[in-house]
């Protein structure tokens, strides 16, 4: 199963030094029947996109939590065995976790497909957006606004021997 993995750069950077993703419990996004129902597609390349889009949102949620990091959204695509990526029935019912999966363990570097990480000129744009998450989450129109302004950038895709570059 592809499962997203969201992150920060700095996050990134842990990782490449570790060799692995996180130590577990993770937070992941995939195709689950949640995201399929929301969805409404049967187009499993679609589905995919929509699961990285949320993994994507997670990303923004982990930058507006970490001032220092530089504001680019990062997502890893890994390979799970499908037994290794649980759904938790009970978030399913909650919008914000639609598409979210918990993977146990750490997951090694080596099982990733690749990374997906905004350009340079979505800074801005994600920067603003971070900012404004919070209002956003409280119902500010306008907030949600600047959020959107974000989601509009396209991640770029990165082959894995591309990490070292993604770090500067």
């Amino acid at each position: 199963m592809r499962v997203y993995v969201p992150l920060t750069l700095p996050g990134l950077a842990q990782a490449h030094k570790a060799g692995e993703l996180g130590t577990g419990p993770l937070t992941a996004y995939a195709v689950t029947p949640a995201l399929r129902e929301w969805y409404v597609s049967d187009d499993i390349e679609e589905l995919e996109y929509a699961a990285l889009n949320r993994a994507a949102s997670a990303s923004l949620r982990l930058l507006a939590g970490d001032p220092e990091a530089p504001r680019r959204r990062i997502v890893v695509a890994v390979d799970v065995a499908d037994k290794d990526a649980v759904t938790d029935p009970d978030r399913g019912l909650d919008a914000g976790s639609i598409g979210e999966v918990r993977i146990a363990g750490p997951v090694p570097l080596a099982k990733a497909a690749a990374v997906h990480a905004d350009a340079d000129d979505a800074e801005a744009d994600v920067t603003a957006a971070a900012a404004a998450l919070g209002a956003a989450d409280q119902g500010d129109d306008d907030a949600q606004f600047v959020v959107d302004g974000a989601e509009d950038h396209e991640l770029l895709w990165f082959g894995v021997q591309e990490i070292p570059g993604l770090l500067g």
